[in-house]
């Protein structure tokens, strides 16, 4: 934390709250795009959507730098899939420094924070707030291409406290599930957004069916094209559907993102293929 007083030398909230405020400014001022990825409800694959987006944004381009904020401060998984789990953040003359990952993608996690694998964080709106405050403005971020900022499920404390403090967010990436459950609750992130003011770049429909290995057909382990519905229905964009791959969980709990070892499969064809409706967007912003 930064070390604010007032005349008496008791810490003053106020001053230091606009301090980071100022450092947050000045910080994100030298990134070009910042994108945040959310979902309605848990479970639906945005930390691994975030990750192989970020993987594949920084391999289309050696010279584009990309970072991810793993701003799911209770339940961080961002560093086990891309194989930074044990690594910790270290302080410099110019702030906190990222964790370097593959492809050269600055990691900023929570989870390089915590003494353990089973360290729970119990902590009230105001400590996260806080916490979010110091991730975007006393982390040494440099010059970016690309910030993406995985968000836990659902529009609460981390969320709101995101969209509030990065008012020019080039836009929101939604993560759903073709079953009708996280459908409904798409809904809400997609209004969330709205009322936010934040630009929402389109759905991107996780788990949409399994090939099957022997005879390539395609099976619909959920409701078929529950995506493109409720893209249709509250008037975005969808930007991909990624079919169901063992190997992508397989992948993931090995450390190694799904894109940059199967990129010839379909799952990692439909990646890229987002990826450049991405670079699109915000080229012609």
């Amino acid at each position: 934390m930064l070390d604010l007083a007032d005349r008496d030398g008791v810490p003053n909230p106020g001053e230091q709250k606009n301090q980071q405020m100022e450092l947050i400014k000045k910080r994100m001022s030298r990134v070009k795009h910042k994108i945040a990825v959310i979902s309605g409800k848990g479970g639906v694959g945005k930390s691994l959507v975030t990750v192989n987006l970020a993987m594949g944004l920084a391999v289309n381009s050696k010279e584009r730098r990309v970072a991810i904020l793993d701003a799911d401060l209770t339940g961080p998984c961002v560093p086990k899939m891309m194989g930074l789990k044990g690594k910790r953040l270290d302080v410099g003359p110019m702030g906190i420094a990222p964790v370097k990952g593959p492809e050269g993608v600055d990691v900023v996690s929570m989870d390089f924070l915590l003494p353990t694998d089973d360290s729970p964080v119990i902590w009230r709106g105001p400590l996260k707030m806080g916490a979010i405050r110091q991730f975007l403005g006393e982390v040494a971020w440099g010059p970016l291409d690309f910030l993406l900022v995985d968000l836990p499920p659902g529009t609460g404390d981390e969320s709101l406290s995101i969209l509030q403090l990065l008012p020019e967010m080039d836009g929101v990436i939604i993560v759903t599930i073709p079953s009708e459950v996280s459908q409904a609750v798409v809904k809400k992130a997609v209004t969330f957004a709205r009322k936010m003011d934040v630009p929402v770049f389109g759905i991107i429909e996780n788990m949409a069916g399994l090939v099957c290995p022997h005879c390539g057909e395609t099976i619909e382990v959920f409701s078929e094209g529950g995506g493109a519905r409720v893209a249709k229905e509250m008037a975005v964009e969808l930007l991909g559907s990624i079919p169901i791959d063992p190997r992508i969980s397989m992948d993931s709990d090995e450390g190694t993102p799904f894109i940059l070892r199967h990129s010839d499969s379909p799952a990692a064809k439909s990646f890229i293929k987002i990826i450049e409706k991405i670079e699109k967007k915000v080229k012609h912003e």
